[in-house]
């Protein structure tokens, strides 16, 4: 079985099920937690599965694979008031879940560019690139996100499609240079210091950063690239709690 394979099937027994008899088929006695939703270990884990309410379901979106890591994107519908969009990463190591690192945001109705923070294409393409879109994309993480350097935006960024998913901003360059005036009008400057993962499959590449965005935050986007350009922009940014109920941090 494949780590994708694996990572959909016990997530499904987990979440989809809600099976805590799947936390001993699937995952690791040291498993490591850096979530801020549960303690560390496996039988936390089998604690939160137990607790999940009668209409908690999870809505996947995407799967991407890379190596020993595996990358859900997805809808948590129950967790609370609002459904929460997420991104998952986990660690496989010798056939068992054995890391877990998430990312969450509230469910936007209305965005600016009227898609959806989790539509548009779902299955990775173009295998064949995936070292080279990793490469682009860690660049442009170095010299735009972390360096501020937006001159060079283009170099990295289509200029003729730029599909937005984040909920404030609308389509294209314009679209996101727009909603970046109002954020920095807001005192929310987007400020990258640190690129933690990058996962990539095909034209699917997934950043984990640490930064600020008024306060500190984890930023999780994803990109997909067509034809040596960033065609396309999901994300989840979360602010990082004071607190966590482990020693393992977010990242």
């Amino acid at each position: 079985m494949s780590n994708k394979d694996l990572v959909v099937e016990a997530a499904g027994e987990l979440f989809g099920k809600k099976d805590p008899s799947a936390v001993d088929r699937w995952v690791a006695p040291g498993y490591v937690q850096h979530s801020s939703l549960a303690a560390d270990g496996p039988e936390a884990l089998r604690a939160l599965v137990s607790s999940l309410p009668d209409g908690f379901r999870y809505e996947g979106a995407r799967v991407i694979a890379d190596g020993d890591l595996v990358a859900l994107h997805g809808t948590y519908h129950g967790f609370g008031p609002v459904p929460l969009v997420a991104f998952d990463l986990f660690r496989v190591e010798n056939g068992r879940l054995a890391e877990h690192w998430d990312a969450l945001t509230p469910l936007v109705e209305d965005t600016v560019s009227g898609r959806t923070q989790t539509d548009g294409p779902t299955r990775a393409t173009d295998l064949d690139r995936t070292e080279a879109n990793r490469a682009l994309v860690t660049e442009f993480a170095e010299k735009v996100l972390k360096g501020a350097d937006y001159s060079v935006l283009t170099d990295y960024i289509s200029t003729e499609t730029y599909d937005q998913h984040n909920p404030e901003a609308g389509d294209g360059l314009d679209g996101f240079g727009a909603a970046a005036g109002k954020w920095a009008e807001q005192g929310r400057n987007l400020v990258f210091k640190t690129v933690h993962k990058v996962v990539a499959e095909g034209d699917f590449v997934l950043l984990q950063s640490e930064g600020e965005f008024g306060v500190p935050v984890a930023y999780w986007d994803l990109f997909r690239v067509a034809d040596g350009k960033i065609v396309e922009h999901w994300d989840v940014i979360a602010p990082i709690p004071a607190e966590l109920p482990h020693s393992n941090g977010l990242f």
